[in-house]
């Protein structure tokens, strides 16, 4: 029984290990990928000689999904934490740094948030307000936080931190989808800075040492490509370069088109796992779940892009000058370009230890709706995140050595609120599909564990509920 995987990212290749690992013959999966390379948003790039992330840098190591996978394909001795997690908020012409112990950006502690946040601005944080009547419902993170703790909690806390993730706006974000904590406080009715607290005493918990996130020697864009050599090695064939551009219900199979208009070529499958962003998805369930395609079609999507710098090290060191911490959040009411910025050299030993001549710093621009940024051509960018960042930290970066400009052109899917209901229309639309299964960002979380759940759990359903022999 052939199964053929549309999309070569995190998703995709893991739906196609979770395949071979259950026992099905790697010579009947194939993987499919329009881009030259595999792995999506986990990449690597050569900067000043050394290969960096360009893409997903850390994972969340409190689930254990993307840890797992890692120590099946042999990476796990691999793996390791962020040397420092001291990170700040570049805001009203300084770096402040980010309480910690926040659920999403709301203050265990509001006096941590003092002089980020004004002495008003305090007040208001810690005069909670109660929603005006029980939470029936979806609703925005701005929005619901705004009414109860104030704007500048969220437009200088909360908005920082869900840009990162989603790039997206808190006040056009669900909270359900985005934050289920939250959710669950709001729901419950009771005062969000102490559901803030109770988390941070959680996480205050922990084991000494133990990190909420992790990442791997060498990058995480390793792991796609050590994914595939395993995925080869099991017989299974991953193909770059092919775009699919059809699916056709043709009796009990299903057939895929590929390749050029005027010269089209086609596979025959018995299953199919759509592993790619949802406008793609959309366009290619339009004849067989047309109320998914309706559903995912609508999925706004946001742009964004990564600038990474190598930096004179040395330079720096001469005129006494360092870079604090793993970084900083960009609250975009400052009105800055830059979103944010990682001090790689700094967040990772592997980074540091790469080349001891050199110091690796990213930073990120694009929030959801605000394109013309990402317009400027790439030196443009590189001028922009140097002048920024060296302005952040009060000093200029020169010289920079080398430079890299990644986009990624619709790379984050928007979890607009409502956004649980509309994916359980899709997953209800596809259940009645056989032999068809779709996984990815747009449908249980945008983080690497997220999405290799969503993966897992497709590839879970073909096996189990949909006959695969």
């Amino acid at each position: 029984m052939t199964t053929v995987i549309v999309g070569g990212g995190i998703a995709g290749l893991t739906a196609a290990w979770h395949l071979v690992s259950a026992g099905v013959d790697g010579t009947d999966v194939v993987v499919l990928e329009g881009s030259p390379r595999v792995g999506g948003k986990l990449a690597l790039a050569e900067i000043a000689g050394q290969r960096i992330d360009v893409g997903a840098e850390s994972m969340l190591a409190v689930r254990p999904e993307a840890t797992d996978l890692i120590r099946e394909v042999g990476l796990g001795e691999s793996l390791t934490v962020p040397a420092t997690t001291s990170a700040a908020v570049w805001s009203r012409g300084r770096l402040w740094p980010l309480p910690t112990g926040t659920l999403m950006g709301v203050p265990a502690d509001p006096e941590a948030a003092r002089g980020l946040l004004t002495d008003a601005e305090i007040d208001r944080l810690v005069d909670e307000r109660p929603w005006p009547e029980p939470l029936a419902g979806d609703v925005s993170v701005g929005d619901y936080l705004a009414h109860r703790l104030g704007d500048a909690v969220v437009d200088r806390l909360v908005e920082p931190l869900l840009s990162g993730v989603y790039a997206a706006q808190a006040r056009s974000l669900s909270m359900a989808a985005s934050v289920p904590p939250l959710f669950a406080a709001a729901q419950r009715g009771g005062s969000i800075l102490a559901a803030a607290a109770a988390a941070g005493a959680a996480r205050a918990g922990t084991r000494p040492g133990a990190s909420a996130f992790c990442g791997i020697v060498g990058g995480v864009g390793r792991l796609p490509e050590r994914l595939r050599e395993a995925l080869t090695e099991r017989g299974v064939m991953v193909r770059t370069g092919v775009t699919v551009r059809e699916l056709t219900r043709v009796g009990d199979r299903w057939q895929v088109t590929t390749g050029a208009v005027p010269a089209p070529a086609y596979l025959q499958a018995e299953q199919i796992i759509l592993a790619v962003p949802p406008p793609a998805a959309g366009r290619l369930l339009r004849g067989v779940a047309p109320d998914a395609a309706d559903v995912l079609a609508g999925i706004e999507m946001a742009s964004m892009a990564i600038i990474t710098l190598a930096l004179d090290r040395r330079a720096l060191e001469r005129v006494g000058r360092t870079l604090p911490g793993s970084g900083f959040l960009v609250p975009a009411t400052d009105g800055r370009t830059i979103k944010a910025s990682t001090f790689s050299s700094n967040k990772w030993g592997w980074a540091a230890d790469a080349d001891p001549e050199l110091f690796f710093l990213r930073a990120s621009i694009g929030r959801a709706g605000a394109v013309a940024d990402l317009q400027r051509p790439d030196a443009e960018l590189v001028e922009i995140a140097v002048a920024e960042v060296g302005e952040a930290v009060g000093f200029p970066l020169h010289p920079v050595v080398d430079s890299h400009v990644q986009r990624w052109g619709g790379g984050l899917p928007q979890y607009a609120v409502g956004h649980l209901e509309r994916i359980a229309r899709v997953e209800t639309a596809i259940a009645g599909v056989p032999g068809l299964e779709v996984c990815g960002a747009a449908y249980g979380g945008v983080g690497i564990p997220a999405v290799i759940a969503s993966a897992r759990a497709a590839a879970s359903r073909l096996l189990t509920t949909k006959g695969h022999r």
